[in-house]
């Protein structure tokens, strides 16, 4: 690896690691906190690129926008993925990064059907590993039915890049409208669509840096059957799949667009049971990890039995859950815990777990 030529080029999250850091004032550097999600990522977002782009920034910041003038109405998004390894249990950065694009189609309210896939290789990276990421790609777009139209190769040298960088663009038809923030009301339920944290536990053992070694698979997957099964209900406000930052993050988010507060149930979070046990002997909380095949869907309550039961009636939604409520006051997030306490789910700061998705 590339020797750090001056004091600059060491993030200052690595030239001090015993150091107390403040997350809030170290704004001069990008730290690897900036792309976990929360309130960093956010700031940096909205201070540098939609600040800085003004009036060609993006008119909405969710996971698919409306390309204008098109009929039918095409939704677009695109997504740069990381992952270390590159290949764990239960996925890879080919059918992550397939997953992570038509994801975000399908919590909008679109089908895919176009992606580009631009890659960034660091020289040294073999070819064998190569062809298997992509042949990844291409099988968890083929499931999807979604078409590779457009790509572009870099490579970067020896040192100066993270093996693979995958960055896809995915354009689909919207068939659903109105998912939005400015829906969601006072008493609408809150689903998730199977177990949460997943997807960071199986890549944090993969990296066996714990030396630990566990049955957790990534829950990698493609949620377009979970979206389609809730589209035809006309109490359906919202869905977003919870990546990076997790479910406390998605939580925060709604928050924070809507001025409503939402209310959690410990008990009723679908969590599994290896996937707690690492989490508590390593101090992590799964409700802060990415999930890579999950959906949170806000529903109006009297349909939200229904909603649960179309999920159920899935293999990818077996473990759906109503977990908890929205309700009116501060806008914040309620944790009811399963001892009958409560505590706040506060926005992310620090990075969990780094090069997750």
């Amino acid at each position: 690896m590339r020797k750090p030529e001056h004091d600059r080029d060491v993030p200052p999250s690595r030239a001090n690691p015993g150091a107390k850091r403040d997350p809030v004032a170290m704004n001069e550097r990008v730290l690897l906190a900036h792309g976990n999600g929360g309130r960093l990522m956010r700031d940096l977002i909205e201070e540098v690129f939609v600040g800085t782009l003004g009036e060609a920034a993006p008119e909405c910041l969710s996971d698919a926008s409306a390309l204008p003038e098109a009929s039918p109405t095409l939704m677009v998004t695109t997504d740069g993925f990381t992952v270390e390894p590159l290949e764990f249990p239960g996925g890879d950065l080919g059918s992550l990064a397939v997953h992570g694009s038509v994801n975000d189609l399908a919590v909008s309210g679109a089908v895919p059907r176009w992606l580009t896939l631009a890659a960034i290789l660091e020289e040294g990276t073999q070819i064998s590993l190569l062809q298997r990421l992509v042949a990844s790609f291409a099988r968890a777009a083929h499931r999807v039915g979604a078409r590779v139209v457009a790509g572009d190769t870099k490579v970067v040298p020896y040192g100066r890049g993270g093996g693979v960088y995958f960055v896809v663009t995915g354009i689909g038809v919207r068939v659903r409208e109105a998912l939005d923030l400015s829906r969601i009301q006072v008493g609408d339920a809150i689903l998730v669509s199977g177990p949460v944290g997943d997807h960071g536990i199986a890549v944090m053992l993969a990296r066996e840096q714990f030396g630990m070694h566990g049955d957790v698979r990534s829950d990698s997957a493609p949620v377009l059957d979970l979206c389609r099964a809730l589209w035809p209900l006309s109490g359906l406000r919202f869905m977003r799949d919870p990546t990076r930052g997790g479910i406390a993050t998605v939580a925060n988010e709604i928050c924070r667009g809507t001025g409503l507060g939402l209310s959690l149930s410990e008990a009723a979070m679908p969590l599994r049971p290896t996937t707690v046990s690492v989490c508590e002997m390593l101090g992590y909380d799964p409700l802060y990890l990415a999930c890579e095949g999950r959906v949170l869907a806000i529903v109006a309550p009297d349909q939200a039995t229904q909603a649960l039961q179309h999920w159920r009636e899935l293999e990818s939604g077996r473990s759906a859950a109503i977990i908890g409520h929205v309700e009116a006051g501060s806008a914040r997030v309620a944790l009811r815990t399963a001892a009958g306490g409560e505590r706040v789910l506060d926005e992310l700061l620090d990075d969990p777990l780094p090069r997750i998705c």
